[in-house]
């Protein structure tokens, strides 16, 4: 940035999360000027870390349902639990994170015309019985199963951008996210790859759901990071866009992987699969390819060894002690 540029002022809502604080790592490196929304509903402030040394970030404490008084020219909307140990805490303030946070935003870029990211998930397909998922694809979600408070709260603020951006003319962007990992991930947010790197780095069973045969696609969050930043990129979009890695790994697989990587002979314990719990899941990625040239570049192994890295820190292991106890004597 030259002598004299002025820097633009970007929004990150849910900035205290998984996502939203690598976006935040990312928009500073851009040279933003970035606030950071969050309720600390399931964020954490460590994850800000880094972000909080830098003079050209501000957080701010609140909720993305009550009014805002922030200036941007450019907001990320992540404001909302992402994973079922959260979400199904208090599935309505889940369900209202998504659809009022996405109302109280779109009015935010309604009057100061400003571009808004709109992070959807890959829950809006349900448990799909079209393989991969394109854009195109309507879904297969139950409206009151103990999901829908995520997948209909995400879907319903899918419709309030999609015709606000219709009728308003708000520059509206959707973006479905696929399952991602990494750094910075909870370790009890009930994600497959959090819990597997965390039980096995403590020598627990690995917990597997139904057969472990379901498949899901694992994107290491950089790429997925860098996908977003492309998006906003964009002169616009015209409906949703799907982020995502599409290899596509079981849980078997998964569950071996991560053994091998961090030198554990856990066991894995099957339980019954979840209520409406998907049995596939990989993203049609032709659209963003297209219009953004995205194309993931970290190989799950690659990723995997970089997250168990960052578990490893931060649950006070050593890096050189294996995970595995030591042989009886």
């Amino acid at each position: 940035m030259g002598l004299g540029a002025v820097r633009r002022t970007c929004l990150v809502t849910g900035a205290a999360g998984f996502v939203g604080s690598h976006l935040v790592d990312r928009l500073l490196a851009e040279n933003f000027e970035v606030v950071g929304l969050d309720s600390l509903m399931t964020g954490d402030l460590t994850n800000l870390r880094s972000a909080s040394k830098n003079p050209h970030f501000h957080f701010q404490a609140g909720d993305v349902r009550e009014p805002m008084h922030v200036y941007a020219e450019l907001i990320f909307n992540l404001a909302c639990p992402a994973s079922p140990v959260h979400y199904q805490r208090d599935p309505y303030a889940t369900f209202t994170t998504s659809v009022l946070g996405a109302q109280r935003l779109l009015e935010m870029a309604r009057g100061r015309q400003c571009t808004i990211v709109h992070a959807s998930t890959s829950e809006v397909y349900g448990d799909p019985d079209v393989h991969p998922q394109p854009e195109s694809y309507w879904g297969n979600v139950n409206p009151i199963g103990p999901r829908a408070c995520y997948d209909e709260g995400k879907r319903g603020a899918e419709t309030l951008m999609t015709d606000a951006r219709r009728t308003w003319g708000v520059d509206a962007r959707i973006v479905r996210i696929f399952n991602t990992y990494g750094p910075r991930m909870a370790f009890n947010d009930g994600r497959v790859v959090s819990s597997f790197i965390s039980q096995a780095l403590q020598n627990q069973p690995l917990t597997v759901f139904g057969d472990g045969k379901q498949s899901r696609s694992f994107c290491y969050v950089d790429d997925l990071v860098e996908g977003l930043i492309r998006v906003s990129r964009l002169e616009g979009l015209d409906g949703p866009m799907n982020l995502g890695n599409p290899g596509e790994f079981t849980m078997l697989e998964l569950a071996s992987l991560v053994r091998e990587l961090t030198g554990s002979d856990a066991p894995l314990e099957f339980r019954p699969l979840p209520t409406d719990d998907p049995k596939q899941r990989r993203p049609d990625i032709t659209k963003a390819k297209r219009l953004t040239g995205f194309e993931p570049k970290v190989p799950l192994r690659s990723g995997l060894e970089r997250t168990i890295g960052d578990f490893r820190l931060r649950l006070g292991l050593d890096e050189a002690t294996p995970s595995r106890p030591p042989p009886a004597q």
